[in-house]
C-alpha cells in the first residue's frame, strides 16, 4: 500500500465524517481498503456495545488479562522528590506485561465473529506482537506478526515469545527496518488476504482503528478513575503516559478528559536532540500530513516526507500519531513533551531502585517527566500509566551498560 497523499485512487471520507477528530483522522486509503476497513468497521459498530460480546470480553479481561489492574502509590520515589505524590497505573501487571493485550482481545473476538481464519499484525518493542500471538493461540487462528528488522534485534524475547505460541514474525527490511516499515508490510498483506484480519496495535491508521483501539483501550481510565477516587477520595491533579502511536495514553486519558481540573500530559520520544532523525515527537516537532491512511501530525524532513525517526524505545519510534491526540492538542485538552533517551532511561533506574519496580522504556518517558515536574507540585498528585513491565529491555539495557554508553545511576 502506498504511504504517500498524492495517490489519485486514494479517497477520503471526510464527505460523511467518519474517523475525524476535528482535522485529524479520517480515511485516505484506496477503494480496495476502504471495502476492507469498512466491513471491519461495520463489526465493530454492530457488536461494541453488545451484551453478549462486552460479558464475554469482561470474562476474559479478568481471567485471562488479570483485570482490574490496581493502582500503587509510589511512597519513597514520593519522598525521595519532595513534591507531588506519584501513583502509578499498573497495567505492567497486565497477562503478558503491558496494556496491549487489552485491544489484542477486543480484535480478536471481532475477527472471531467476522469469521476470519488469518490474523495479522505489526509490532515495534513486541508488546503488541505477543499479546496479538497470545489470543491467536487461545482461538486457534493462524497468526503473522510484521515487525522491523532493527526491532527483531533489539528485542530478541518478545521474537522468541512470538514463535513460542505459533505466531509467523516476518521482518521488515526496507526503510529504516522499524515500525513504520512493519505497518507498511502488515497493511499490504491485509489488502491482499480477504480471510486476513488486522489487528492494528495502536490507535493510529485509517477510520476505524482509532476508534477500535481506543474503545478497548478506555478499559484502562474507566479503572483507574474510580480506583483513584477510592484510594484518595479525590482525582489527580495529572495525569501522564507515554505516547509513541497514542494507545495507552488515549486510553488512560479516555475517562478523564471531561475532567478539566485534571491535566493530561504525553511524553513523547525527545530521543537523544531535536533534529530530523533524533527523535519521534511527532506532536513537538512535527507538522500534518498523512500516512498509512490517515490525517495527523507527522515527522518530516526539509522535502516534505517523511522522516526517519529514532527513539531507545523500539516501541515509540512510529513517525506520527493518534488522530485523536492531534486533536487533543490542538484544542488544548492535553499538553505533549518531548522526553529525551538520558531523561528516560534514568527514570527507569530510580522507579527500579526506589520501589523495586522496573519500568518498560516506553513507560520511562512518561515517568521522566512525572518525575521532572514533581519537586514543584506539592501537595499535588500525579497519575502515571506504566504501560509495561521493563524485562524485555533489560539485555538492551545490559548490552549498553558493557559498552559504557549508559550508568546505571
Amino acid at each position: 500500500m502506498s504511504t504517500q497523499s498524492n495517490n489519485s485512487n486514494i479517497q477520503n471520507s471526510q464527505e460523511n465524517s467518519l474517523g475525524f477528530y476535528g482535522s485529524h483522522g479520517g480515511q485516505f486509503v484506496p477503494d480496495e481498503m476502504k471495502a476492507r476497513l469498512n466491513e471491519v468497521a461495520d463489526c465493530f459498530n454492530k457488536y461494541k456495545n453488545d451484551k453478549n460480546f462486552l460479558a464475554e470480553l469482561d470474562d476474559l479481561y479478568k481471567h485471562f488479562c488479570g483485570r482490574p489492574t490496581p493502582i500503587f502509590y509510589c511512597e519513597n520515589l514520593s519522598k525521595q522528590l519532595g513534591g507531588a505524590d506519584i501513583y502509578l497505573k499498573r497495567e505492567d501487571l497486565n497477562h503478558l506485561g503491558a496494556h496491549k493485550l487489552n485491544n489484542a482481545l477486543g480484535q480478536l473476538l471481532l475477527a472471531k465473529r467476522m469469521g476470519k481464519t488469518r490474523i495479522i499484525a505489526e509490532t515495534g518493542a513486541g508488546q503488541h506482537g505477543v499479546a496479538t500471538a497470545a489470543v491467536s493461540a487461545l482461538y486457534g487462528l493462524k497468526c503473522t506478526i510484521y515487525m522491523g528488522e532493527e526491532d527483531i534485534r533489539r528485542q530478541e524475547l518478545n521474537v522468541l515469545r512470538m514463535r513460542m505460541m505459533g505466531a509467523e514474525v516476518i521482518a521488515a527490511t526496507s526503510g529504516q527496518k522499524t515500525l513504520k516499515e512493519a505497518v507498511d508490510e502488515a497493511l499490504e498483506a491485509f489488502v491482499n488476504d480477504p480471510e486476513s484480519f488486522y489487528v492494528l496495535g495502536s490507535a493510529v491508521g485509517p477510520y476505524p482503528y482509532p476508534e477500535i483501539v481506543h474503545h478497548f483501550q478506555s478499559v484502562i481510565s474507566f479503572e483507574a478513575r474510580e480506583q483513584f477516587q477510592t484510594m484518595t477520595n479525590s482525582l489527580p491533579d495529572m495525569v501522564v503516559a507515554c505516547v509513541g502511536g497514542g494507545s495507552n495514553a488515549i486510553g488512560m486519558f479516555s475517562h478523564f478528559i471531561k475532567d478539566k481540573d485534571v491535566a493530561l500530559v504525553g511524553a513523547e520520544p525527545g530521543g537523544i536532540g531535536n533534529k530530523i532523525g533524533e527523535h519521534a515527537a511527532s506532536l513537538v516537532h512535527g507538522k500534518e500530513s498523512i500516512l498509512h491512511g490517515f490525517k495527523s501530525y507527522v515527522c518530516l524532513d526539509e522535502k516534505g516526507e517523511v522522516a526517519p525517526v529514532y527513539s531507545i524505545s523500539a516501541g515509540l519510534d512510529y513517525p506520527s500519531v493518534s488522530p485523536e491526540h492531534a486533536h487533543l492538542k490542538d484544542i488544548g485538552r492535553a499538553s505533549y513533551v518531548a522526553v529525551t533517551d538520558e531523561e528516560a532511561i534514568k527514570a527507569f533506574f530510580i522507579l527500579s531502585k526506589s520501589q523495586g519496580i522496573i519500568p518498560a522504556l516506553e513507560s520511562a518517558h512518561a515517568l521522566a517527566h512525572a518525575i521532572k515536574v514533581a519537586p514543584n507540585m506539592k501537595g499535588k498528585k500525579i497519575l502515571v500509566c506504566l504501560s509495561g513491565r521493563g524485562d524485555k529491555d533489560v539485555d538492551q539495557i545490559s548490552a549498553m551498560l558493557k559498552e559504557n554508553k549508559i550508568q546505571m545511576s
